[in-house]
């Protein structure tokens, strides 16, 4: 008997996608990745950020997965027009670019709203509405205005996130403000704007230490020079200047390391049996244990820890991610064919579905691939704009 592959939660649903970069797409991608037909719209010669060179190299490949592409120019009436014509047959808009544009295009939601009551218009901007709403914003922006970068940095130095958190997260936000809105639209038969933005994503990061600063009445300090709630929670240099992360948050797990480390005269010593007891003597108890380590190596210590249930993380970079064993077991890196033709591996969202992870259904689209077959199937022939 032939076996048929379960339909995604979002099978039937239609996205039409004018963006670029990495909010908007995410948003696209992740609604890609649940079912939704997604055609991604993008102007003559192609999106600009498939070229983008040095860190952006991987934004395209990594935020558009499981799309169809068309190009239309909806500078002219012409583009217009047809953009209309499909997004009438559309359940979902994204949307993110600077702000007014798509109003000065005749394409925001007050102006398709009436021909188009059951659509659902996702905008991803900098900042919701407010006095910074017609500001333009990138991630570091936000990083710096949101708090993040001065709790990541040293004390006078504000440093931001090593990804694109804001970016990410924005359009995860609007993805979710999408599955809301269908749900709602199954309810009142009426589509909705939502809005996503990269500032208010930031704020909603530092949302604890906003609520640090209301409970204490003290500013937080940046994370390197916060006082830890744990006395063991540190990076350690190792032998052969290897390094580790080592988290002991309890007091039993205090007396498992000690036995790991095989320093009985650490579990013994009266000043530090508690955790309290440890924080107060944190400074010289973390040079204490310095010394201990930097006599371990890391791969049979990472055993070690992991047998007696201790908290503890190798310091990896991206690159070595990609030969990861257990992304690689839990299929969570999976191959995909590019735009080029060559395969490559990518990330694929950080959930299950029944036991399932929603995969690569399709190649990355090439710039333009699926325009004809767009296009030849609209149902209502694209209405020009007249002057009276």
């Amino acid at each position: 008997m032939k076996q048929t592959t379960p339909k995604l939660p979002l099978d039937g649903i239609r996205v039409i996608e004018f963006t670029h970069m990495v909010m908007g797409p995410t948003c696209g991608m992740i609604l890609a990745d649940l079912g939704a037909e997604v055609i991604k719209i993008e102007p003559p010669g192609g999106d600009k950020t498939r070229g983008l060179p040095g860190l952006g190299i991987g934004f395209f490949r990594s935020f558009n997965r499981n799309k169809k592409s068309a190009v239309l120019d909806i500078t002219t009436a012409e583009g217009q027009a047809t953009a209309k014509a499909l997004i009438a047959e559309c359940d979902v808009l994204l949307e993110n670019f600077r702000p007014g544009l798509m109003k000065k295009l005749g394409l925001d939601h007050d102006s398709l709203k009436t021909d188009n009551p059951r659509l659902i218009y996702a905008s991803h901007k900098g900042f919701l509405p407010g006095p910074y709403e017609n500001r333009l914003a990138l991630d570091e922006v936000v990083q710096m205005m949101g708090g993040l970068s001065y709790m990541t940095g040293p004390v006078g130095r504000p440093l931001r996130a090593g990804t694109s958190v804001n970016d990410i997260m924005g359009g995860m936000f609007g993805s979710i403000g999408v599955l809301a809105a269908l749900r709602e639209r199954d309810t009142t038969g009426q589509g909705q704007e939502i809005q996503s933005a990269l500032f208010e994503n930031c704020v909603f990061l530092s949302a604890q230490h906003m609520q640090q600063f209301q409970m204490t009445g003290e500013p937080p300090p940046p994370m390197p020079a916060r006082v830890s709630a744990w006395s063991v929670y540190d990076v350690f240099t190792l032998a052969d200047n290897e390094q580790l992360f080592i988290g002991a948050v309890n007091d039993e797990q205090w007396l498992t390391l000690c036995r790991v480390l095989n320093a009985p005269e650490l579990a013994a010593d009266p000043t530090l049996q508690t955790n309290t007891q440890r924080v107060v003597l944190r400074p010289s108890l973390l040079l204490r244990l310095g010394d201990i380590l930097k006599h371990h190596h890391a791969d049979t210590l990472s055993q070690q820890l992991e047998a007696a249930g201790i908290p503890y993380a190798p310091i990896m970079r991206p690159d070595q991610l990609v030969t990861d064993p257990h992304l690689m077991a839990s299929g969570g890196l999976v191959p995909m064919q590019t735009d080029d033709g060559s395969m490559t591996d990518v990330v694929l969202l950080p959930l299950t579905l029944g036991g399932r992870r929603p995969g690569v259904r399709q190649p990355l689209a090439k710039v333009g691939e699926h325009t004809q077959e767009i296009l030849s199937k609209l149902k209502t022939k694209p209405k020009m704009e007249t002057t009276p």
